[in-house]
């Protein structure tokens, strides 16, 4: 009969319900990102706040400082000097209504849209198809732009978006198993940083009440939220 996997005896060894500080989570990750692949490094944060209420909905973008590790196919939607530039920037992908065509078909070739304002009507159409995957194109997040060379080379640079789920929970990826803890602690300081500063009016209590991080593959690590601050 086969042994406990490497998994099974992490999951023995550790305390689903310790808190530890921020070094020593990165440290647990690592030690258990045993996949035969990169592991992404994920962060889940419970809030205080309701979503089914507008005005406790919490959605943004966050440059991460380290970068992804991941490399981001995005498309933009643009026509004439603006869809120059977006090529020019390193789109994978540009097009008007041609792309459009494409995604209503089916073929969503790309991790990230980016639209031109006045390409919305077109791309207003496709909220069916790019909204259930986090990938409508909205200003609020720079994804709906005049200026597609930033937006582009923020996407390929690192920059990830978040919106709170049903349960009250934002989740991210903040870089990859191989990272360094220094380069994965930036990273997460960056990420709660920008969802902190998304706080909605709505939001009464503590707003931030349970941070968890795991690779792909791993187990959850409680952390505590007390040292991701900055100052540390």
């Amino acid at each position: 009969m086969a042994g406990p996997t490497k998994r099974m005896k992490a999951r023995k060894a550790i305390d689903p319900a310790a808190l530890h500080d921020l070094e020593s989570a990165i440290k647990l990750v690592k030690e258990h990102a045993t996949a035969r692949f990169d592991e992404t490094v994920e962060i889940a944060i419970n809030l205080g706040v309701d979503p089914r209420h507008a005005d406790q909905m919490v959605r943004g973008v966050c440059n991460l400082p380290s970068g992804s590790g991941r490399n981001v196919r995005v498309a933009v939607f643009a026509r004439g000097d603006k869809a120059d530039e977006a090529r020019a920037a390193g789109a994978d992908i540009v097009g008007a209504e041609d792309l459009a065509e494409t995604v209503q078909n089916g073929e969503i070739n790309f991790d990230r849209a980016i639209a031109t304002p006045d390409m919305m009507p077109i791309v207003g159409r496709l909220g069916k198809i790019l909204g259930p995957r986090g990938m409508m194109p909205n200003p609020k997040v720079g994804t709906v732009t005049p200026d597609v060379a930033a937006a582009v080379g923020q996407a390929k640079g690192g920059a990830i978006e978040f919106r709170v789920e049903k349960a009250g929970i934002v989740h991210g990826g903040v870089g990859k198993a191989s990272f360094t803890e220094a380069d994965l602690a930036r990273n997460i300081r960056a990420f709660l940083a920008a969802v902190q500063a998304a706080r909605p009016s709505g939001a009464k209590g503590t707003y931030v009440k349970k941070v968890s991080l795991s690779s792909t593959m791993g187990i959850g690590i409680r952390v505590d939220p007390a040292t991701l601050s900055e100052a540390r």
